[in-house]
């Protein structure tokens, strides 16, 4: 089973949740277009693809007419990903380490529903210094904590605060959720706040942080970090 499975167990394959998700993702990949502007030329990097292959995942690469400028990373051995994405290059890394890559070895680097997973603060300000250290240009998405429901329990409203999310995780059967090591729910002023120890690195980029997703002003679905 491909390591990454458990984060798609809440969206079975033509259901209504499965097309608010491809919606979702079409819409964040036409932001990262707009913000980073790639061009034909440029190599672009995707950090944490997805060895489940459906409809849903791995945005960037069934949506970017250049796939084989792409270099796709992820934890697994990436055996189905490599027979859907062919002309990707597809490098297998290990969670919470430095990206094995040079300094500026790419043009442009993503990371779509991977930060949240990051399993502590310093985890998340780690992996946004390395996309920010291997990238001249760096966009980042995570799921909206104030959109009406939980991306990956599909619990509705509770996960506003800790304490109902705790409670009703627990009713649901869905404990281990509420771990900051499985999931960290993400606001704007967290990504601020990520940027913000980014930039205290040295790292000359400037950043902004948005909405994308499912379009509901600040309940939209997603959220973005952007640096360039």
């Amino acid at each position: 089973m491909p390591v990454d499975q458990q984060y798609y167990r809440e969206v079975a394959s033509g259901s209504t949740a499965e097309k608010l998700l491809i919606a979702a993702r079409d819409r964040i990949f036409q932001d990262f277009i707009a913000q980073m502007q790639p061009s034909a030329a440029d190599e672009i990097l995707d950090v944490g693809v997805s060895d489940v292959i459906n409809d849903g995942a791995n945005v960037l690469e069934r949506s970017y007419p250049h796939q084989h400028k792409i270099t796709a990373c992820g934890l697994g051995e990436g055996i189905g990903f490599k027979a859907a994405f062919p002309l990707c290059r597809y490098v297998q890394i290990e969670p919470n380490t430095g990206l094995p890559f040079d300094d500026n070895a790419f043009d442009v680097a993503t990371s779509n529903a991977v930060l949240e997973h990051a399993g502590s603060h310093g985890n998340q300000v780690l992996l946004v210094a390395e996309l920010c250290r291997v990238a001249r240009r760096v966009f980042i998405t995570v799921p909206n904590r104030f959109f009406p429901v939980e991306h990956h329990t599909a619990i509705p409203l509770a996960h506003y605060l800790d304490g109902t999310f705790r409670i009703a995780c627990t009713i649901a059967g869905k404990s281990e959720w509420t771990d900051e090591q499985n999931l960290i729910l993400m606001t704007r002023k967290r990504l601020l706040g990520l940027a913000a120890l980014v930039a205290k690195s040295s790292i000359s980029k400037s950043a902004a942080v948005g909405y994308t997703g499912l379009p509901l002003g600040p309940l939209s679905s997603n959220l973005y970090l952007a640096f360039r």
